[in-house]
């Protein structure tokens, strides 16, 4: 069975804005929910309990800070089995304004990070997974899975079909990269920036050898199950999820 990634809330106003993340996020992986106010974020936080929350500073009826102190006052009071820093939901602010003194006020106010817009969707969703490695959320809880393919990331383990997958420290990297961002297309520019952070000059044709070399040791022997790693001529690669 695959596993699911975090639950998030996407709290803003502007409805394109609030659509359109929303989807992008759900179709990186993640359970998403969203908030059009303030009111709503505190409603839905006290609700649904997300593992982490991506609130607009600029909200029609109180402002992000002013919302992120109501849930820290409210937090306290949580279901029993769960406590200290674990507990304490956290919160990724999203605003235009990108000033130290805005930053600081909303790291202060209890935030966890501050992005500005207009920003990377990858960069957001880096950010968003390092902090759930940080505050043991569900996205580093454990293990990548897709299909019966298995990526341990603290173990560096990875299992097909119940059986390990012996893989370079590159090669698990790669492969790491693509089950993040499983059922979505990455060019080969993108794999290079996140792999091998340019060290080879910006030569794409390794990140073909390396696409070669994982498709050996993930697909070949896969003991006849589907095939996961795909390409999109002219555009890059994709893991996907076989048909069910």
């Amino acid at each position: 069975m695959d596993s699911t990634e975090a639950s998030l809330l996407v709290v803003d106003d502007e409805p394109n804005i609030r659509e359109l993340l929303s989807a992008s996020l759900r179709f990186a992986g993640f359970n998403v929910s969203s908030a059009a106010s303030g009111a709503e974020a505190v409603a839905a936080v006290a609700r649904q309990r997300p593992d982490l929350v991506l609130l607009d500073v600029m909200l029609p009826d109180m402002d992000g800070f002013a919302v992120v102190r109501r849930l820290r006052d409210e937090q306290p009071g949580t279901p029993a089995g769960r406590g200290g820093e674990r507990d304490r939901i956290p919160v990724i602010f999203l605003t235009a304004k990108d000033g130290v003194d805005d930053k600081i006020s909303g790291l202060t106010a209890g935030g966890d990070d501050y992005v500005t817009k207009p920003f990377s969707l990858e960069e957001l969703i880096a950010r968003i997974r390092a902090i759930l490695r940080r505050t043991g959320g569900p996205a580093d809880a454990g293990r990548l899975v897709v299909a019966d393919l298995e990526l341990d990331p603290v173990g560096h383990q990875v299992v097909r079909g119940g059986l390990p997958v012996s893989l370079s420290p590159t090669e698990f990297k790669l492969l790491e990269y693509l089950m993040s961002n499983t059922g979505r297309v990455v060019s080969k520019m993108q794999i290079l920036d996140h792999v091998w952070a340019y060290d080879f000059g910006g030569d794409l044709s390794i990140v073909e050898s390396y696409i070669s070399y994982l498709r050996r040791k993930v697909d070949s022997g896969a003991n006849g199950n589907p095939k996961l790693i795909h390409t999109v001529r002219g555009i890059g690669y994709v893991l996907r999820r076989p048909p069910a």
